[in-house]
């Protein structure tokens, strides 16, 4: 049986919404579907909130996801599940990338980069907004050189197989990104692809990796 996730609520006085969140969660502690909820005024403790970057009430943390607004019955439940179940990260960023929310997701996969993976598999879904698939390939790029994107490339190599030639490109450019030379036989291989954009981004990342090489 999963393990039920901890909770952590943000409210202040006079905020609307606050009770009927907390009422939610507080409810779903008393089920068992919840460990624990801590509940911190922000007004009480500013400092509480501008560590953990909130400028808005109701805040809520359950398990990884932070979430904003007025939360619904629905919505508090599909998280726990997901947090019970250690899931749901991909769709959490796609949504955090949807909203124009790549600095938050930019903080949580330097902080927690066993995430970076659930951020893959956003460039490989087929059915995907583009602002989500360019928010995924900007998160990554800013990781270019370091060991997370580095821990990254035997996922890249096999992206780099992939049936789409979009999936096929935006593989080969975060191979260049990575500065591994671990890439550079995957990316040669790339020069003989179908695609004639896939064999230029290839082509491209091989001279990043090796400068003068071509």
């Amino acid at each position: 049986m999963p393990t039920p996730p901890e909770a952590l609520l943000l409210i202040a006085p006079g905020c609307p919404h606050c009770p009927g969140v907390l009422a939610r969660l507080s409810e779903r502690v008393k089920q068992g579907r919840l460990a624990r909820l801590e509940v911190v005024n922000a007004a009480l403790l500013p400092e509480r909130a501008a560590e953990l970057g909130v400028r808005s009430v109701p805040w809520t943390r359950i398990g990884p996801f932070e979430l904003q607004g007025n939360l619904a019955e629905g919505e508090i439940d599909r998280w726990i599940d997901a947090a019970a179940a250690d899931t749901g990260m991909d769709l959490y960023l796609a949504e955090l990338l949807e909203q124009g929310g790549l600095a938050r997701a930019e903080a949580l996969v330097r902080a927690a980069p066993e995430h970076l993976p659930a951020v893959l598999g956003l460039l490989e879904a087929a059915e995907i907004p583009f602002n989500v698939r360019l928010g995924a390939s900007a998160l990554l790029e800013g990781l270019a050189g370091g060991d997370a994107l580095r821990a990254l490339v035997p996922e890249l190599a096999r992206l780099a197989g992939h049936a789409e030639p979009r999936v096929r490109g935006d593989a080969c450019h975060l191979l260049g990104l990575a500065g591994d030379p671990a890439a550079l036989p995957v990316l040669e291989q790339r020069l003989e692809d179908d695609d004639p954009e896939v064999r230029e981004i290839a082509a491209e990342s091989i001279e990043r990796l090796v400068p003068g090489n071509g």
